[in-house]
């Protein structure tokens, strides 16, 4: 049984969410805050298996009482946005520990309701790492399976997926901001919410951050976002393409779509990062990237939200790095440098 907290000050919400938990037997409403003291203190005494949030929690910011949580009692938090919120203001709870964004229910819309039952029930199975008030560096690595000098990457391509806003921005927020190489990014995120992260990015972290356009030119010290529904590539090593390719795997961007770009225009000088996530997206074009001697980067499970696309590529034998959030920064300036291969 699945035990669920609700943080929430609208009795719609409240009666919209115990209505279409009484559909799903697996699914057991264990409490309802009304604010994020009381949250806190309920998501310690009822130590639930998954918290939902209202988003724009009425006398209170969503944001800290995600944060609250994930500091004092964590667990898989997952907010519960209005169909008017915009994905602008949703990126801060995504940083503050947040694994998705849902669409409140729709009653008498069984779609709707099918779709925020499986969600709550995918984010109760995910584990979730304790968020720190002060983050102390990490300066162990583990070593390249590798040693031998190699020419500087020349590009960078990143996938995440769920706690991925959060782990761009700290890596982002390091870069400086004459970082020599492009860096594109597939965040698999719900539909709407993309071009909220894209600007919170870009105002907060010393690149230039956008969502990628077809045709655009690649520019070292900028990071290209792929858009909502679309596929993420290259045409040579210039110019961006954004296409409707059908779906890898079922996804669309598709983290495997973009390495095998990057793979297939900057062979040896290809540089991959694979961030927090559920699944396994990515792995095939990760090894592409490896048969054209690129090099590929893993976070590590003591920094990641969820350790499954990370996990795959470390099992699959891939990653040359296995290293915490808090040291990818320094090893993607070290990777591009001229001065030195890592």
């Amino acid at each position: 049984m699945i035990r669920l907290l609700l943080v929430t000050t609208s009795s719609d919400l409240a009666d919209w969410t115990a209505t279409a938990l009484r559909t799903d037997p697996s699914m057991n409403l264990v409490g309802i805050a009304r604010d994020g003291e009381q949250a806190l203190a309920m998501s310690v005494d009822l130590q639930p298996d998954v918290v939902a949030v209202e988003f724009g929690l009425s006398g209170g910011d969503s944001a800290d009482t995600v944060k609250e949580i994930m500091i004092a009692s964590p667990r898989p938090v997952v907010v519960i946005a209005g169909h008017e919120s915009g994905g602008g203001t949703s990126e801060r709870v995504l940083e503050a520990g947040a694994l998705a964004v849902i669409a409140s229910p729709v009653m008498d819309d069984d779609s709707s309701m099918s779709k925020f039952l499986s969600t709550l029930r995918a984010m109760a199975q995910v584990m979730v790492v304790r968020q720190r008030r002060r983050k102390r560096r990490q300066e162990t690595e583990t070593e390249p399976v590798g040693g031998e000098l190699q020419r500087p990457a020349s590009v960078v391509g990143i996938a995440a997926s769920t706690g991925g806003p959060a782990a761009l921005r700290s890596i982002l927020a390091a870069l400086p901001t004459a970082f020599p190489v492009p860096i594109l990014i597939v965040q698999h995120i719900s539909d709407g919410f993309i071009e909220g992260v894209a600007a919170r990015l870009d105002a907060t972290v010393p690149l230039a951050v956008r969502i990628a356009v077809d045709g655009e030119c690649l520019r070292p010290g900028y990071v290209y976002l792929a858009p909502d529904g679309r596929q993420l590539g290259l045409s040579g090593k210039t110019r961006i393409r954004v296409v409707d390719d059908a779906p890898l795997d079922a996804f669309r961007p598709s983290a495997t779509y973009l390495f095998r770009a990057i793979a297939d225009c900057f062979k040896e000088e290809a540089l991959a990062v694979v961030l927090t996530g559920m699944g396994e997206d990515g792995i095939a074009g990760l090894a592409d990237i490896r048969r054209r001697g690129g090099r590929i980067i893993a976070q590590d499970e003591s920094t990641s939200a969820v350790f499954g696309m990370p996990k795959a590529a470390i099992l699959a034998g891939l990653a040359d790095y296995v290293l915490p959030l808090e040291a990818i920064a320094d090893k993607l300036v070290a990777l591009t440098s001229k001065s030195g291969s890592g």
